[in-house]
């Protein structure tokens, strides 16, 4: 099978289209042909530098944290799962999914995709659906009414959040680029603030969530604008966030969360892609695609997803 394979860390041209052998599936596993996948902004810092994937060579050498396909094969032991059913879903740090082909466990974050959604469509939203639902409903609490300030609302993550907490009966407030205002206006923010004229921190609102999904601010700016009892998500722990998230556990009303949504369990990560397909199914997410390259061109993905300027999500095409 086809795969891009990279046998040590450095820039977008490490990436190699290489042959190497199709898997197959164990007793508990699925063979999925993979239709589409995604470059993700995680995607670039593994392949660049030492660190989660490995230090001195990459741990494993075929990066790709999100899939959608076909279960070409079932595993002996395999209940949840047939032979043709269509699924997305997240690899989780066993990645792979630069490739025509990845055996999962049955049990893994895959579910059946919603069936008003291509392949490519279907890949774009698991990453930004995987973060933002988790934050906004386990962490955020999120209910009918509340005002919730989306920071980045323009990425994946972010036009996820945004159609999420809409969803959910919020009133969404979304800051982004110039670029980016009729976007994030379009997928159902009520007000939206350009940053780059404004800083948000400084309008006269207060809100019960602020989710920073673009790490770009910080607990200490944002809490003049929550309400008495509001939250701060962020996606960035740092040292000074995790210090705040334990103060404020035990002090105050004002709170701060965060949650490592990517190492949640398969089975919440199951859970939460079986909440996506019913929101996606009622036609209130709308998938975001930015660009959509072909495996051949995966070197050119990953230089574009490095510049740091993608709207919703960036997708490859395997097959």
């Amino acid at each position: 099978m086809k795969a891009a394979v990279y046998d040590r860390f450095g820039p977008p041209e490490v990436l190699k289209i290489t042959e190497i052998k199709k898997p197959v599936p164990k007793d508990n596993e699925v063979l999925i042909k993979i239709h589409a996948t995604t470059v993700e902004k995680e995607d670039p810092g593994m392949r660049k530098s030492p660190g989660i994937n490995g230090f001195l060579k990459p741990k494993r050498k075929i990066l790709g944290l999100e899939l959608s396909g076909e279960i070409e094969n079932v595993g002996a032991n395999v209940k949840l799962f047939k032979t043709g059913d269509q699924v997305y879903g997240n690899t989780g740090m066993s990645m792979g999914s630069y490739a025509e082909y990845k055996c999962m466990n049955e049990n893994a974050g895959i579910f059946i995709k919603p069936n008003n959604l291509s392949f490519e469509e279907a890949v774009s939203v698991t990453n930004g659906g995987l973060t933002a639902l988790p934050f906004l409903v386990e962490k955020g609490n999120i209910r009918k009414g509340q005002k919730v300030l989306i920071n980045g609302a323009s990425g994946s993550v972010g036009t996820a959040a945004v159609q999420i907490a809409k969803y959910y009966g919020a009133r969404v407030y979304g800051v982004c680029s110039t670029h980016n205002l009729f976007l994030v206006r379009s997928i159902g923010a009520e007000h939206v603030i350009d940053y780059t004229k404004y800083d948000f921190t400084t309008i006269d609102e207060h809100f019960d969530i602020i989710f920073d999904v673009a790490g770009k601010s910080s607990f200490t700016r944002c809490k003049k604008i929550l309400k008495p009892n509001g939250i701060y998500l962020t996606t960035v722990p740092t040292p000074a966030t995790m210090i705040q998230m334990l103060w404020t556990s035990k002090f105050g009303k004002k709170r701060v969360k965060f949650i490592a949504a990517g190492l949640r369990s398969p089975m919440k990560k199951a859970k939460d892609l079986a909440a996506l397909k019913k929101i996606i199914e009622d036609q209130k997410f709308k998938p975001v695609i930015d660009r959509k390259y072909s495996l051949n061109e995966i070197v050119e993905a990953h230089k574009y997803v490095e510049n740091e300027k993608k709207r919703g999500s960036v997708v490859i095409s395997i097959n």
